[in-house]
């Protein structure tokens, strides 16, 4: 393979199939090397009351729900050889698929713009440690226009640059990572932190769905990774590997979290999620930390832009992968240069921005999801004829089944939401609002009413040329 990426939509040819399922260790290890679960494990102990133990147990359940999910929908990939909103046209139809994946673009604009945030706070951090050089507006733009840049040209070349950066990454990260931890369990006053109290029991519940939705938002992508596995590739192997690449970061990212916040209580309410490492770590260990924080981020955006890049054909844009991944970009340096300067509170626009997430990518993953059920073939040729021809038009272009169960589940989400920005009906006073589950609501109902309506006819290309009987 060429480093330049050329599959677009198109399935890859099956003598060009040839990755490993264990490759997908590292790529769903690099796509959590991220200080965002510091503070996120920071936020479980600071802002939900949990303990260490009840930290363990959203650390471990978070990545098997969520990148157990991703996994499952990976096998799609393997497939049908295209990427996750590609495959998305056989299950909605070629009209209908625009309606979750125009929502699931605009999502991307605001993963890539945390994710931009983030990277920029980390490059800022390490000037003021080691320069003194203190942020301004002229030095924030220019941050993030190198963070973005950098994305643009790793994602623009495709697949393998990703999958060559993710194996670095994973190496350092492994290294750095155990570094701190050893410096934690040194410095850190223990009593303190296993002397905490037990918080409420729907704050663990919640606790898991803020840590999964993550993870969730990989769900509609997944297949862009695993498209060139062979067709006989292992299942069971895609999904194990999905979740242990993801877990083996998540759950000690998340326990290091909770065990800084137990000697520094305002780490999760910081104004920025990067800073804290300064004062936290020594010099010699934080600026090294920092620095592979700002490669992990800087991977975890280039594979959300590399997937970005295949949405925004699927929605009509005509132009080959690695310039519709351009249109991310510019957004996403667009918006974070504005959360940067006018936000107040960076933690609280991300954990709102999380809850709102998990809801879009879950009512399409119920519909997508159970649709895989009956499904083990994807046309490719009824996959990149988006006209009157394809046998995935359906109705109008539509799949009644797939688009009525998507709305309704992600209407019935919504209701059981509750955030800074919006506060659905029926958010409080029932356990699926307490307990932060308006996501969940959402994958069970999409899945259970495309279940029950009737679908289309599962058809190829070859059918629908077959002469009529007389």
């Amino acid at each position: 393979m060429s480093a330049l990426e050329t599959h677009g939509l198109e399935p890859v040819p099956d003598a060009e199939r040839t990755a490993r399922t264990r490759g997908l260790f590292p790529t769903w290890v690099a796509a959590n090397i991220s200080v965002l679960l510091l503070t996120m494990g920071a936020g479980l102990s600071v802002s939900y009351g949990l303990n260490f133990w009840q930290a363990l147990v959203v650390g471990v359940a978070a990545p098997v729900v969520s990148y157990g999910l991703v996994g499952l929908i990976g096998v799609a990939g393997k497939r049908g050889g295209a990427p996750g909103m590609a495959l998305s046209r056989a299950v909605f139809g070629q009209r209908g698929n625009l309606l979750p994946g125009a929502l699931i673009w605009v999502a991307r604009w605001g993963w890539e713009t945390i994710n931009a945030v983030t990277g920029a706070y980390a490059l800022l951090t390490v000037l003021d440690i080691l320069f003194g050089v203190r942020k301004s507006t002229p030095l924030i733009v220019a941050t993030l226009l190198l963070f973005v840049a950098t994305t643009f040209v790793i994602s623009g070349l495709g697949i393998e640059a990703v999958r060559v950066c993710n194996r670095w990454a994973t190496r350092l990260f492994a290294v750095f990572s155990a570094l701190v931890l050893a410096y934690l369990v040194a410095e850190t006053d223990w009593s303190e932190v296993f002397g905490r109290p037990a918080g409420p029991a729907s704050a663990v519940v919640a606790g898991v769905g803020l840590i999964a939705a993550g993870g969730i938002s990989w769900v509609p992508t997944s297949p862009d990774f695993t498209r060139y596995l062979p067709r006989t590739a292992s299942s069971a192997a895609i999904v194990r590997n999905t979740v242990g690449g993801a877990g083996i970061v998540v759950l000690p990212m998340v326990l290091m979290g909770a065990v800084m916040a137990s000697g520094t209580p305002d780490l999760a309410s910081a104004p920025d999620p990067v800073s804290f490492l300064g004062e936290i770590l020594p010099l010699w260990l934080a600026v090294p930390y920092l620095l592979i924080a700002l490669v992990g981020t800087l991977l975890i955006n280039a594979m959300s832009m590399y997937s970005a890049g295949f949405t925004a054909q699927t929605l009509g844009f005509r132009v080959p992968r690695h310039w519709a991944v351009s249109v991310n970009a510019v957004i996403s340096l667009t918006l974070g240069a504005v959360l940067m300067l006018a936000a107040t509170s960076f933690m609280g626009t991300f954990v709102t921005f999380l809850s709102l997430l998990a809801v879009a990518f879950s009512a399409w993953a119920g519909v997508f999801g159970t649709d895989m059920l009956r499904r083990r073939f994807y046309d490719p040729e009824a996959l990149l004829d988006t006209g009157r021809t394809s046998a995935y038009w359906y109705r109008g272009g539509f799949s009644p089944a797939a688009v009525t169960a998507w709305a309704a589940g992600l209407g019935t989400g919504l209701l059981f939401t509750a955030s800074d920005w919006f506060s659905g009906p029926f958010s409080s006073g029932n356990p699926i609002g307490e307990y932060g589950l308006g996501w969940l609501a959402t994958i069970t109902v999409s899945g259970a009413l495309y279940a029950a309506l009737p679908k289309p006819a599962v058809v190829t290309s070859a059918d629908r040329r077959l002469p009529l009987a007389v």
